[in-house]
This record gives structure tokens, sequence and C-alpha cells, in this order.
């Protein structure tokens, strides 16, 4: 059986993929179907009566033409969607279908329904959520001086070099210790990293993803950095994580994006930065129970 979850998220991502570059090419592929009258006599109807314009009718309920107008919208700047007349069709067509289904359904009671009910509830404070989102950014734009300096900080924290490693993760000082005699007495490392308490590790004998020490924990991104390739820390790194025991495998360059090439994460970053600011402003102010 179909949730009614399952609907209210079908019926709004209908909404998005009806302004799709494919709805247009749906259109044309459709030329010889049926349509509304009124769907090919867009921006008339409620315009001629002094009313809203309106692309089509649907059981003498009208589909004003301003929802067809920000679909299109959104689509043309998002996904460079072209503003046509074959596109539009389209998503009159698909607008029809979605108020034929809220209609019957309508009918049937299933708007009654309460998990339907918080489902809407949801959906419409997203997109005021949304709209918020936009407005603020609009009235406190994020300027280039700040993408530059976040750039440049980030640079440096990444470094132009990646590192491969392996490590051993311990509880105790005295735990560490004895991994290191062992290793002394030839035990290989990678045996030895089953005690790990790095559940990612342990069962890969200790191996880590190709990172910059920038990534780590400071004690150890600046053991690590100290470190000779294919040579093991000669004492215990400790971390608030506990004791480590560190092998550095490899070392590859890691050459940074341009600041043209990192820009948009960059200013992805910073807009949730700001916004982490906004909500605690707004949660500063208000009663939260």
């Amino acid at each position: 059986m179909i949730s009614v979850q399952h609907i209210a998220r079908n019926i709004a991502l209908g909404i998005a993929l009806a302004a799709l570059p494919g709805a247009a090419a749906l259109a044309q592929q459709d030329k010889g179907a049926p349509r509304p009258a009124a769907a090919d006599k867009a921006d008339k109807g409620g315009a001629e009566k002094g009313g809203p314009a309106r692309v089509a009718t649907v059981n003498g309920k009208p589909i004003p033409k301003s929802r067809v107008d920000s679909i299109v919208r959104q689509q043309g700047g998002g996904r460079g969607a072209q503003d046509n007349d074959q596109l539009r069709k389209a998503v009159v067509e698909r607008l029809v279908n979605f108020e034929l289904v809220v209609q019957d359904a309508e009918r049937k009671g299933l708007t009654r329904n309460t998990e339907l009910q918080t489902q809407l509830d949801i959906a419409r404070q997203q997109v005021i959520f949304n709209a918020y989102i936009e407005d603020y950014f609009k009235a406190h734009p994020i300027k280039e001086d700040a993408l530059r300096t976040e750039y440049t900080k980030v640079r440096s924290q990444r470094g132009d070099k990646e590192f491969k490693a392996r490590h051993i993760l311990v509880e105790k000082e005295s735990e560490a210790k004895e991994i290191l005699e062992k290793l002394g007495k030839g035990e290989k490392f990678e045996e030895l990293a089953k005690v790990s308490r790095d559940p990612g590790s342990k069962d890969k004998g200790g191996e880590l993803d190709w990172a910059s020490p920038g990534t780590f924990v400071k004690p150890f991104a600046d053991a690590l950095s100290r470190l000779e390739k294919g040579k093991t820390s000669d004492a215990p790194v400790q971390s608030q994580f506990g004791f480590h025991i560190i092998r550095l495998d490899d070392v590859r360059s890691a050459p940074f994006p341009s600041f043209e090439q990192a820009k948009g994460q960059i200013q992805q970053y910073i807009q949730e930065q700001e916004l982490q600011k906004v909500f605690s402003d707004l949660r500063a102010k208000a009663k939260i129970e």
C-alpha cells in the first residue's frame, strides 16, 4: 500500500519535475494529444475579467499563470531550462494532472488524513524557510574580501601535500609503549593494529585515507608532518581520543584548487556559518520550552 508520505512527497517532486528540460521534449512529442482549451489560451480568462490571469480551469477551479511562471523561473535559474511555449505547455499539462488528482483526493477524504496534513505543514515551513534565507542573503551578501580571506586561511591549513598514514589508537600511554616495544622486536604494524580503538581502521591494518595534515587533530597532524616516509613515531602521540602510534606510508603533492574553483564551496561554508548566527540570535529572543 502506498503511504501518505509517499503521495505527498511525489506531489511536491512532481511540480519541480514538470519544469525540467525533458518536459519540453514531452510537450513536443505530445503535440497531437488533446489539451485543455484554456491551456492554449494562457494569460487569458481571468485577465479578461479583471482577475488574475489563468492558464487553465479544472472543474471550475482556475490554475493561475503565476504558478506556471514560478516553476519556469525556478527551473530557468537552477537548471538552465529555456523559457518557451513548449516548456510552459508541458508545465500546464502537469499542473492540470495535479489538480485533477488533488480534487479527486479531496472527494475521497484523503486530505483530511492527519499524516498528510503534517506533511503539508512541513512542506509549507520549508518553502517559507527557503524564502527567508534567500531574502537574508540578498540583504547580507557575502563580500569578495571575505571569500578571499577564507580561501587563504583554508589553503594555508591544507598545505600542498597529502599523507597516507596508519595508526594504532589505544586508551593508555602504557599500552602505546608496549606496542612500540613489539614493533621494535619485529612484530608487524598491521597485526598490532587489530587492538586499535579506531573501528574505521583497525581491520585495515590501521590504514587511513589520503588526507592533508589539516584534516587531523593538531597533535596527530604535527607528529605526522615530522615523520619521514616509511617511519613510525618513536613515542606515543596524545590527543583527545587517546594515544596514537603513527606510521607514514607515503606522501604526494596535492595542488590546491584556484580561488575561482573553490569560490562556490567557500561561499556555501560562510553562508552556513552566518546562518548558525542567525539561528542563535533567533533562539536567544525566543521562548522555547
